[in-house]
């Protein structure tokens, strides 16, 4: 008789309830909390007020455009990281992890020098003659979204090589030889043998993006403001306790909206044919 692998599983389900779904049922308890009880007057003036609904859309907005940021990034190293040797994809492994193991609020830091008047980027300008005077990219969403590519572009590599390792070169060669350009060759074989890999990497850069504190407030500035920060304000300046937990929530649940349509995409059953 097989063994039930159950009890493997209820330190994990402990863990679970403990640290996720009892610290979730606090928050979703407190957005109902009113001077009069249970009520949903937290939820019907965060969606009453227009700024709020801009934050929203902002916010989804720099999700988007970081998603298509780190995908013309992440895509070209993964097929470089395809076709390479055994010392290449090394390099490519390393130099994809080693930023994974730096804090956040280190790299953001790094990013206030990169994008500044004295920066690197602000000096090319000048000696390509882009600009005629030092230019800074802090306090902009082009600068934001430039620094959440970088710090979000192993979200996508990662699982664009996991799916890569188990697909045989021969396949690319095989369509170059009956006649296939390199764009056919992308866009009729790798591409729906990637998406996958791509359907999972957006979904983790897109929550990060969206939860990113740090970066959206150093970055952003006070002009730019997302979901995040109206959740700061609400507890740190306002002490409004029941308010920061449903924007909180309405944050989660548009997540988790997205995250539950690309799963059911990445399950049809002609993606999963091809992964």
């Amino acid at each position: 008789m097989k063994a039930s692998g159950f009890p493997y599983v209820i330190p994990m389900l402990l863990l679970s309830v403990a640290f996720f779904a009892t610290p979730l049922a606090v928050l979703v308890g407190f957005s109902f909390i009113g001077s009069e009880g249970a009520t949903l007057a937290n939820y019907i003036r965060f969606f009453g007020d227009a700024f709020n609904f801009r934050v929203l859309v902002n916010t989804a907005r720099l999700g988007l455009e970081t998603v298509v940021g780190t995908t013309l990034l992440g895509v070209p190293i993964a097929l470089l990281y395809w076709h390479s040797g055994k010392t290449t994809r090394q390099v490519i492994i390393f130099l994809t992890l080693i930023p994974m193991l730096t804090s956040n609020v280190v790299r953001t830091f790094a990013w206030i020098v990169i994008l500044g008047r004295q920066g690197p980027i602000s000096e090319t300008l000048m000696a390509l003659g882009v600009t005629g005077s030092p230019t800074s990219l802090m306090f902009t969403e082009l600068g934001l979204v430039m620094a959440m590519c970088q710090i979000d572009l192993p979200l996508i590599i990662l699982p664009l090589i996991a799916i890569l390792s188990r697909t045989p070169v021969q396949f690319s060669e095989a369509a170059q030889v009956s006649g296939a350009g390199p764009w056919r060759i992308f866009v009729t074989v790798l591409l729906p043998l990637m998406l996958p890999g791509l359907l999972a990497g957006w979904i983790l850069v897109f929550a990060s993006t969206s939860s990113s504190f740090v970066t959206q407030a150093v970055i952003g500035g006070a002009r730019n403001v997302y979901v995040p920060q109206l959740i700061y304000r609400e507890v740190g300046t306002l002490f409004d306790w029941p308010m920061a937990s449903a924007i909180a929530v309405v944050l989660l649940l548009s997540t988790g909206c997205l995250l539950v349509a690309m799963t059911m995409i990445s399950r049809h059953r002609r993606l999963v044919g091809h992964a």
